[in-house]
C-alpha cells in the first residue's frame, strides 16, 4: 500500500530538482515520467536519485536502477517505499 506521504515528498523533489512549477500537483501515480517529462535526462535522474537517498535515508546502488524505475510516477513511489523497507529490515 503506498504512502500518501511519500507521494507528496517524490512529488516535492521531482518539482524541486526539474523546476516542474506545479505540474505534479495535479498528476496521480500512473503518470509516465520518462519520455513525458523532457526535464527528466540522465543528468537529473542521477540528481532526483541523490535527493531521493537524501530524504528517506536510504542506499541506492547503481544497479538498482533501470528505466522500470522511473516509468511512471507509482514505479518510482514503489521503488523507494521498497528500499525504506529494506533498510528497515537490515537495521533490526
Amino acid at each position: 500500500m503506498t504512502n500518501i506521504s511519500h507521494i507528496t515528498e517524490i512529488k516535492k523533489i521531482l518539482t524541486d530538482t526539474l523546476g516542474l512549477g506545479d505540474r505534479l500537483d495535479r498528476m496521480g501515480s500512473d503518470m509516465i515520467l520518462l519520455g513525458n517529462v523532457p526535464e527528466l535526462d540522465s543528468v537529473a535522474v542521477v540528481t532526483v536519485i541523490i535527493a531521493i537517498e537524501k530524504k528517506f535515508s536510504i542506499t541506492i546502488k547503481d544497479d538498482e536502477i533501470s528505466a522500470q524505475t522511473f516509468a511512471t510516477l507509482g514505479t518510482l513511489v514503489d521503488f523507494v517505499e521498497n528500499k525504506i523497507a529494506e533498510d528497515k529490515k537490515q537495521s533490526t
